[in-house]
């Protein structure tokens, strides 16, 4: 477990990066993110251009969703009994070999004028063979990165992670869209296979001391059933995640973006790398003004708020015919999107035990990972039932409805007022609330 800090420690926003392991880390996640969104953009509108049916859109999304919903409750166990950086770095090595794989399939059947069939098919295999290594990497460095720093800089630590993957989020599309329409898409997925390298390189260079494996080398499945029962214990982060699932599930709209830059705001690749990039500038701005600042008060009620403005400002988007207007409400998004990623990462981090941060992590990451991924098949399968803009409008409308669903079934979240200061290796799972007191988790029913 990580060392604590004194007590009375001022906050020092930047003491996180200050730790070798810590730089070296968000290194990874920065280069990797960076080649995922690259590829994003680059066979989005590939396929799209090939198929013009967002029905393809959606089949990406489940071709990656499967095997990672499948394995990611092993993957857990495995991250909480094994080495947390072997496992990441293998699954990169995977994600190198698969970024390898769609350029080929780019420049062997795309750019020769093979049938759409037999590129769609290729792609999925790629895509779903991706799946199965994030289902692993996932966890496995969601737990690491709780080895690398001090417990007491788990906010700061967490508000920087994710504002290093926004910042990749932003330059990543952007740079796909500009590199598909200067060097071709062939050359611009060789360039995410170079920054999925890099991603390989950096955690090579994290150097850990063997971490004591406390989890016991049970069975897989009563290991499984132990995260399990922690999570069922724990209404306050159970409901916070399955809020973000349905969030992401209904209000995402990554996945359709390309039917939005050809067919409504008539923007072609680059203004498809613009959108996708909108979001995580948006996101990029609140982390850092996260990041900079102590942890917020009132935290429940922050998250619930900017879950609400999420579906608010998705809404705006599938209404915008304007590319700048369109621009401005992604980006917004964006910010209100970050605010609630913050929310559970911390809250995992503060409330989970080392011990069980891989089970924990993997049946988190299937409630949101594979939500990226089943909002994409779902955002597809609507925007071919019912076209782009109705589908986008209705899943912004249940945005709205599932928060205050949420609100009114899991109180305890409208009411938690701190994250910082817990210690989850202790017996007592409490997190402060707004009336001074601690706020336990009940079982639920």
């Amino acid at each position: 477990m990580s060392p604590a800090l004194p007590v009375g420690t001022p906050h020092d926003p930047y003491a996180p990066l200050r730790v070798v392991n810590f730089r070296w880390f968000v290194a990874s996640i920065l280069t990797m993110a960076m080649s995922a969104q690259i590829q994003g953009v680059v066979v989005g509108w590939q396929l799209y251009a090939l198929t013009h049916n967002p029905l393809t859109l959606a089949m990406v999304g489940l071709a990656e969703a499967a095997p990672f919903v499948l394995c990611s409750l092993y993957a857990g166990h495995i991250a909480d009994v094994s080495d947390r950086r072997r496992v990441a770095l293998q699954a990169l090595v995977v994600l190198f070999a698969c970024a390898l794989a769609l350029a080929a399939v780019s420049a062997l059947l795309i750019e020769r004028g093979r049938s759409g069939a037999v590129v769609q098919l290729a792609v999925y295999v790629v895509i779903a063979v991706c799946g199965l290594a994030r289902s692993f990497l996932l966890p496995a460095r969601s737990a690491l990165g709780a080895d690398l720093v001090p417990r007491a800089l788990f906010p700061s630590a967490v508000a920087w992670r994710t504002g290093v993957w926004q910042v990749a989020a932003v330059v990543g599309p952007a740079l796909g869209g500009l590199l598909y329409a200067w060097i071709g898409p062939t050359r611009a997925l060789a360039v995410s296979a170079g920054l999925m390298a890099t991603a390989v390189v950096t955690v090579l260079r994290i150097r850990l001391a063997p971490r004591p494996i406390v989890a016991r080398r049970e069975a897989v499945v009563a290991s499984v059933l132990e995260g399990l029962k922690f999570l069922r214990q724990r209404r306050l982060f159970m409901g916070a995640i399955t809020l973000d699932l349905f969030a992401v599930l209904f209000g995402g709209v990554t996945a359709i973006l390309p039917v939005f830059a050809d067919d409504v705001l008539h923007v072609g690749p680059q203004g498809l790398g613009a959108l996708r990039a909108a979001p995580a500038i948006g996101a990029v701005l609140m982390s850092a003004a996260i990041a900079l600042r102590p942890p917020p008060r009132r935290a429940g009620r922050t998250f619930l708020y900017a879950v609400v403005l999420f579906g608010v400002f998705t809404i705006g988007f599938g209404l915008s015919h304007s590319f700048l207007l369109s621009l401005a409400l992604l980006a917004a998004s964006g910010a209100a999107d970050m605010l609630s990623v913050y929310f559970r990462a911390t809250l995992m981090q503060v409330m989970v035990p080392s011990t069980m941060l891989g089970r924990v992590s993997a049946v988190n990451q299937i409630f949101i990972g594979s939500s990226n991924e089943l909002g994409a098949f779902e955002s597809g399968l609507a925007a071919w039932a019912l076209g782009a803009v109705p589908a986008v409008v209705i899943g912004g409308a249940i945005t709205i409805a599932v928060t205050l669903i949420a609100a009114w079934r899991v109180p305890e979240i409208a009411r938690l007022d701190r994250l910082e200061g817990h210690d989850p290796d202790a017996s007592d799972p409490a997190i402060s609330s707004d009336d001074g007191a601690a706020a336990k988790a009940a079982p639920s029913s």
